[in-house]
């Protein structure tokens, strides 16, 4: 891998929490950071505080809500625009589970529920629509920021229309980025392009997961540890197709193994995006 310094790494959900983190870990070892967010002013704010404290000045802004299909597809134009070459990709953003007790189901702009949309079915477009800069900036890496917490698919309610869970909804869409991550890395095989997914702690002090639970087990400093060590060593220069729970190879669900189950959910995704079968084409 090159010089975390020579890099240009895009990294979404970086606003708060692990996100924010992580970018102003890369851009305290001097890569060009290029921060993502749903909000103009805390993106600025981010982007100011980070170069404050770092020194950094190569980190740029995006504004895009993953929510909406149109704004991935407004993001991945405006950053290959800026960078046909791309070194690494890091899926961050996501929406947790919610309130345990009295959540309602909630939907994305399209219409698709809502934690399915934004932890699965963006980082499947974005990820999908970035591989040209991805190509071009070989050896290059694809990490995608998962859970622990993962329930299997039910390919008959994808949507929760029936028996709606906040918590289960978030589990299934972190399996379902395992499950991606798994089908990528074989497209991928003959590149030089890594993909893995990493839980990065369990129930880290952030926001997000006070929104469910009342407690946290362990530190966004913990968190960040696992990601930056997918991130920046070289020990994995050429591992790809992997789950870690936090520095440590791990199994996932067993139906991130199962190849039926991983080809129905690349069709319905290719459907839900838009991709059509374009999606895993060169």
């Amino acid at each position: 891998m090159k010089p975390i310094a020579q890099q240009t790494i895009l990294l979404t959900g970086t606003t708060d929490g692990l996100g924010k983190q992580t970018a102003l870990a890369l851009a305290a070892q001097g890569a060009t950071v290029l921060l993502h967010g749903r909000d103009q002013q805390r993106l600025e704010n981010t982007r100011r505080e980070i170069q404050d404290k770092t020194g950094n000045t190569h980190l740029e802004t995006y504004l895009a809500d993953l929510a909406s299909l149109a704004d991935v597809r407004n993001l991945a134009e405006s950053v290959q625009a800026h960078h046909p070459r791309l070194d690494m990709l890091i899926n961050n953003a996501g929406v947790g589970g919610g309130k345990l007790v009295g959540a309602k189901r909630e939907f994305s702009q399209d219409r698709y529920e809502l934690r399915f949309a934004v932890n699965y079915l963006a980082p499947f477009l974005l990820t999908h629509l970035l591989l040209p800069s991805l190509r071009a900036g070989q050896p290059s890496r694809i990490i995608h920021v998962g859970s622990v917490g993962q329930s299997p698919l039910d390919f008959d309610n994808m949507m929760f229309e029936r028996r709606y869970s906040g918590l289960d909804a978030y589990r299934r869409s972190k399996l379902a980025l395992v499950m991606f991550t798994l089908d990528l890395a074989e497209l991928l095989q003959d590149e030089a392009i890594t993909v893995n997914c990493v839980h990065p702690a369990s129930l880290m002090n952030t926001r997000m997961v006070r929104e469910s639970i009342p407690f946290t087990q362990s530190t966004v400093e913990e968190g960040l540890r696992s990601v930056m060590y997918l991130a920046t060593s070289p020990k994995l220069d050429h591992v790809t197709g992997k789950y870690f729970d936090q520095l440590r190879e791990a199994r996932a669900h067993p139906q991130a193994y199962d190849a039926t189950a991983r080809k129905r959910l690349r069709e319905i995704s290719e459907q839900l995006t838009g991709m059509g079968n374009s999606a895993f084409a060169r």
